[in-house]
């Protein structure tokens, strides 16, 4: 069981020491907000949605996509949102509070903890599924994300349905995504019609990709950490204690537990394994930029990767430790 909870460290640490690294270069005066601004707006339009295209890009056969446990992956991810709409409203009286929180409540870091987490708790197998569920929980996370800080966008006004499907439309993340699920199946194409070419292939261009895409967690964290501040924190306590509990210990319970006590019989070891990695994980680092870029409280969204991150690896270790100990995992 200790292993789990030492693979759940190994995780959540170098995410710690980036935001710790960055915090640093802010303290000793080598940049300014006006560089955070700047760096948070790259990774938003250029870095994360060149790594998600790829992501995307790199799933083995979108033909051996098993569709049960996606189904119930979205619906869960789903059902948590629309049960966090009125906790939040009422919990909170600050608008700009609201969609990070919001956010907070079902996005996870799927793709940077839970891929990784999943090929460590049930092998090669956990790995291929949650690498497969990926490509259905991402474009969700990104369309509910835009939801959540284009309900609560902080103005008077109140946004229209038209707004909110422009401000999905037009979501960097979102249009990568969609590219990438576009290239896959041009890939599928060529491989029924017995034809070799790959975008892997073009050598140049897949490696000037490639190094865009390593870019965007880092600088992500790294800028995090550049904007942390402990006196935020304290005022804004209500609200991270509420959100941070939905993250890492509401969602675990109903995403995993409902899956547990109902689809025991249904779903593998490799399954719970990507359910732990999806409703266990902390914030997605991607939720800081696209707050700021949609208006949202930035320090906020901030705060709960950063106390997520820290708390997600008791939640990571309980949940696996229990799956054990049914003989699930």
């Amino acid at each position: 069981m200790w292993l789990s909870f030492l693979f759940a460290l190994e995780a959540i640490l170098p995410i710690i020491a980036l935001v710790v690294i960055g915090y640093i270069i802010k303290r000793i005066g080598m940049v300014d907000q006006g560089f955070c601004k700047i760096a948070n707006k790259l990774v938003f339009r250029v870095f994360l949605p060149v790594s998600l295209f790829l992501n995307v890009y790199r799933i083995p056969d979108i033909g051996s996509i098993e569709i049960g446990y996606i189904v119930y992956a979205l619906a869960a991810t789903l059902a948590i949102f629309l049960l966090s709409i009125p906790a939040v409203y009422f919990f909170t009286k600050h608008n700009d509070r609201r969609g990070p929180t919001l956010q907070a409540t079902f996005r996870s870091n799927f793709a940077l903890v839970g891929i990784p987490l999943a090929g460590a708790l049930f092998g090669a197998e956990g790995t291929m599924i949650a690498s497969l569920l990926s490509a259905a929980v991402i474009p969700l996370f990104n369309v509910l994300a835009v939801i959540s800080l284009s309900l609560f966008s902080g103005g008077t006004r109140k946004p229209s349905v038209k707004k909110i499907l422009l401000d999905i439309v037009k979501n960097p993340l979102i249009l990568s995504i969609g590219a990438g699920l576009v290239a896959l199946a041009v890939r599928a194409l060529l491989v029924r019609g017995d034809i070799a070419w790959r975008l892997t292939q073009v050598g140049p261009l897949f490696e000037v990709l490639s190094y865009l895409a390593s870019v965007a967690t880092p600088l992500a964290l790294l800028v995090l950490g550049m904007q942390f501040e402990f006196s935020t924190a304290k005022e804004m306590r209500r609200e991270i204690v509420f959100g941070t509990a939905a993250r890492v210990v509401i969602a675990p319970v109903l995403g995993i537990g409902i899956a547990f006590l109902f689809f025991r019989n249904t779903f593998s070891g490799a399954h719970f394994a990507a359910f732990v990695s999806l409703f266990a994980t902390p914030v997605a680092v991607s939720s800081v930029p696209m707050t700021q870029e949609m208006g949202g409280n930035t320090p906020l969204a901030g705060q709960f990767v950063v106390f997520t991150t820290l708390l997600s690896a008791l939640s990571i270790f309980i949940a696996s430790f229990l799956l054990r100990l049914a003989g699930v995992l």
